[in-house]
């Protein structure tokens, strides 16, 4: 039998639970990846312990929506793909598992220079960072700030904008300034002061704004220094941002994402292959851990108690 982390109630990591389940079978343009790697993003702690909105639970619930493996059947129908073939699972739900059943089109093939960790780190936080930058139309001449720019969606925001030719400021600990340097931004502080860091390190103004940790520091200091509204985002502060006049992308905005801005987010993961490949792109990873300390790596992202993606390994 196949193995999955589960829950059947919300609450803190101890919910979770390593299961057997019945082996996935591939249905018709579908197949099966045997998983090599999951992604832990901070959504999955979020929906478990109910900080962000679900339908009931009446069975058991799985957990993850990034992964990467080997398929291992094919469904009636597909093409394309091959026993054998290295994938990333972009965006669908039960990846912390040993094998899961995938649809074609939430597939990405992985090339041989990048690692089951890396695709496993891609779906989630590359296709938000790309599609905020799309949406905000951030390119050349732009002077962009995004907050928290060390986390996973934050160095993708940085190092997408860099490549389109914006500048880049980006929040940090100092502890994260030379990764940030190394990315291209340049790196400011949190706390007491910001906005005036913030104008030193572009005295010619910042003309974008990305919230990606929710503070109240980091949305007004984005509208007080970002004269055009519609050119400030949160993916954090989603049930906020009508109230302070600026756009939201996720975060528990009520606002559902357009067939556009969709498209956009699957867009993402095979350029991000192609930039890795070429080595024009970089994913910080941390932690592997085995598959059965998924509460551990839940509460590692938390607790904000380590550096790089966290990853589950079967």
């Amino acid at each position: 039998m196949a193995r999955a982390i589960v829950y059947t109630e919300l609450g803190t990591p101890d919910v979770l639970h390593l299961v057997d389940i019945p082996d996935p079978v591939a249905g018709p343009g579908e197949v099966v990846v045997r998983i090599e790697a999951a992604g832990v993003n901070p959504l999955d702690a979020k929906l478990r312990r109910g900080a962000r909105p679900s339908p009931p639970i009446v069975e058991p619930r799985r957990v993850g929506f990034d992964g990467a493996g080997v398929v291992s059947e094919l469904g009636e129908g597909v093409t394309g793909f091959a026993v054998g073939d290295r994938v990333a699972i972009n965006n669908v739900l039960g990846t912390y598992a040993t094998a899961l059943t995938v649809p074609v089109s939430r597939l990405v093939r992985l090339s041989d220079g990048v690692t089951m960790a890396e695709g496993a780190a891609l779906g989630i936080p590359i296709g938000t960072a790309y599609q905020c930058l799309r949406s905000l139309k951030v390119g050349q001449g732009d002077a962009l700030l995004v907050h928290a720019g060390s986390g996973a969606v934050g160095q993708a925001v940085v190092q997408y904008a860099v490549l389109w030719g914006a500048k880049v400021i980006a929040t940090g600990s100092p502890a994260r300034f030379e990764q940030l340097r190394a990315l291209g931004a340049i790196p400011v502080a949190y706390g007491d002061g910001l906005a005036d860091r913030v104008r030193e390190a572009a005295p010619d103004g910042v003309t974008v704004a990305l919230d990606c940790i929710g503070t109240d520091e980091a949305i007004q200091t984005s509208l007080e220094l970002v004269a055009d509204r519609n050119r400030i985002a949160t993916i954090v502060r989603g049930p906020d941002a009508e109230e302070f006049g600026i756009r939201a992308f996720s975060g528990g905005s009520p606002i559902p994402l357009t067939d556009q801005e969709k498209a956009w987010r699957d867009e993402a993961v095979p350029l991000t292959v192609n930039l890795i490949e070429a080595g024009d792109f970089q994913i910080e990873l941390g932690p592997e851990l085995p598959l059965a300390e998924a509460a551990r790596a839940h509460e590692l992202i938390e607790q904000n108690a380590t550096r790089g993606k966290v990853i589950l390994v079967p």
